[in-house]
């Protein structure tokens, strides 16, 4: 793109405000996605007996143009109009969120789908980079208006989400959503007294979860002592990566991938440690380093406390979510049915991912005169 720095149009004002370093990164890391698309998801189509070997292939690349006009849409916005846009999309949702209890679609044991006519939707995926948004905007206006109850309003929030995470099942988005928001609390000003309250209540809830949810305790147990229960999956993930070595078998050439049940999904980082080998992992784990810091060197500069929090909360939502999924893959956590950003297919998680990078992108672009 060439624009002269006098041009005042939208398209140009954008190229000249937002930060490309973190749009070349995301665009490599989007190219690395589809190659693990094409190269995981025959096997898991055929083994399922899907319509074609490529149907998670044509699913992706249909998906894929959506989700990078909504980040490309979002990222032209202002913080004024992405509270705006934030708040209609969580309302949306929470209402979907709230419907997947009686009317989602049930996939192992969990209501988290909303199966639709083109499209199977989890709307908690995009709850979550919406609440980062709200939570921020609740915390700085508390800030500038110490009688409005912001901090309580997002608590209350917090609470409403969490229950039906939990109902779904869903902890892992649950243990996102918390930390998200404590991290935004705490720089937002949180005393010491509850930073106590919220460690200690964090420590309950999780100890609370393994003796009330049945999956939560077999899945640390499985991670505690592999030889007590079925640890297939991660088995045959850590022999994805000793088969791969420093450089790989090479594209397509992978032989786990055909064992793995959810190659193309929550385990697509083994086949690439497979097929691409060790060196281009680091490069996927560089790549999400890269943007998380990147971005927050871009905050270093920033005087609006709503920008401040609302970016780090989805910085650090972007980076929690790919380590998670890279630690559940090579067995240094218990596996959670986490995707890993812009590599994993799903298709309700990669247009919410192309809006949380929208809004990071929108958040940190540089502006100048009357801040709105």
């Amino acid at each position: 793109m060439k624009f002269a720095r006098t041009d005042q149009s939208a398209m140009a004002q954008w190229w000249w405000t937002v930060d490309r370093w973190t749009l070349v990164a995301l665009f490599v890391l989007i190219g690395l996605g589809a190659l693990m698309i094409m190269a995981s998801s025959p096997a898991v189509a055929i083994r399922i007996h899907a319509s074609s070997a490529q149907y998670f292939v044509h699913h992706y690349m249909v998906e894929l143009p959506v989700a990078l006009a909504v980040m490309f849409g979002v990222s032209l916005l202002s913080p004024r109009d992405l509270r705006r846009l934030a708040l209609i999309v969580f309302v949306v949702f929470m209402v979907g969120l709230a419907y997947t209890l009686v009317g989602g679609t049930e996939i192992k044991g969990a209501r988290r789908w909303l199966s639709l006519p083109f499209i199977s939707l989890q709307p908690s995926e995009f709850v979550k980079p919406c609440f980062a948004v709200l939570a921020a905007w609740l915390f700085a206006q508390h800030k500038l208006t110490p009688k409005f109850p912001g901090h309580w309003i997002a608590i209350l929030a917090l609470f409403g989400i969490v229950a039906l995470l939990i109902k779904q099942p869903d902890l892992g988005m649950a243990v996102v959503v918390i930390a998200v928001f404590f991290i935004q609390f705490f720089l937002a000003g949180l005393n010491l007294f509850w930073i106590v309250a919220f460690v200690a209540a964090a420590g309950g809830g999780l100890v609370g979860a393994y003796f009330a949810l049945p999956h939560v305790a077999s899945r640390v147990d499985r991670f505690l002592d592999p030889t007590t229960s079925n640890s297939y999956q991660i088995d045959r993930a850590m022999d994805a990566f000793m088969n791969g070595g420093l450089w790989g078998r090479g594209p397509g050439e992978g032989t786990m991938k055909q064992f793995l049940p959810d190659a193309h999904a929550d385990f697509v980082f083994a086949v690439a440690g497979e097929e691409l080998g060790l060196l281009v992992c680091l490069l996927i784990v560089a790549l999400f380093g890269f943007i998380v810091l990147r971005g927050f060197s871009r905050l270093l500069q920033e005087n609006n406390l709503f920008v401040v929090l609302a970016a780090t909360g989805l910085f650090v939502q972007f980076g929690l979510q790919a380590v998670i999924n890279m630690a559940s893959s090579l067995e240094l956590m218990p596996t959670k049915g986490m995707t890993l950003p812009f590599i994993s297919y799903g298709g309700s998680s990669l247009v919410a991912l192309g809006l949380t990078m929208g809004m990071t992108l929108a958040l940190t672009r540089r502006r100048y005169g009357v801040d709105t």
